[in-house]
């Protein structure tokens, strides 16, 4: 009896070889978009701590120099959260990305995984079905050596 070799062993390979790569990038886009997103939250939040820092000292009163240069820190903010923002929208746009190619290459490992599976088993039946036939032949053989006294 021959051993079971998967036929196509080296494409399955490949595939997950694929995938691994494909998974590798995937996970390097998530860390990425997690630290523009990081990037952002903290912009977010620091302006957020500036205007209230604004707002308080309207209250107790100041320069009109600190008014402006107050003005003028928080648009230039907002203008790095703009900025921020479209990279936050990009780097989930490649994540997505990442993330729908990953999908399709484990559909396609799965695929092969699956046909190898199929193989294996109409290999193992096959291979069942000539120890069959090997048992029958043995079984006449010695029927016939009983049967002519030898």
């Amino acid at each position: 009896m021959r051993p079971y070799q998967y036929r196509f062993e080296k494409v399955l390979t490949y595939r997950e070889q694929q995938k691994n790569e494909t998974e590798s990038a995937y996970k390097e886009s998530v860390r990425q978009f997690e630290q523009v997103a990081t990037k952002l939250y903290e912009l977010l939040k620091k302006k957020e701590n500036v205007v209230e820092e604004q707002q308080v000292k309207m209250m107790t009163g100041f320069s009109i120099d600190k008014i402006h240069h107050y003005a003028r820190f928080i648009e230039s903010m907002e203008n790095k959260i703009a900025s921020m923002q479209q990279e936050v929208v990009q780097a989930r746009v490649k994540m997505n990305w990442y993330e729908e190619k990953l999908l399709e290459k484990t559909l396609e490992v799965r695929k092969f995984e699956k046909m190898k599976e199929k193989d294996r088993e109409h290999y193992r039946a096959e291979m069942e079905h000539l120890e069959a036939i090997q048992l029958d032949e043995l079984s006449t053989l010695k029927y016939r050596k009983k049967e002519n006294g030898w």
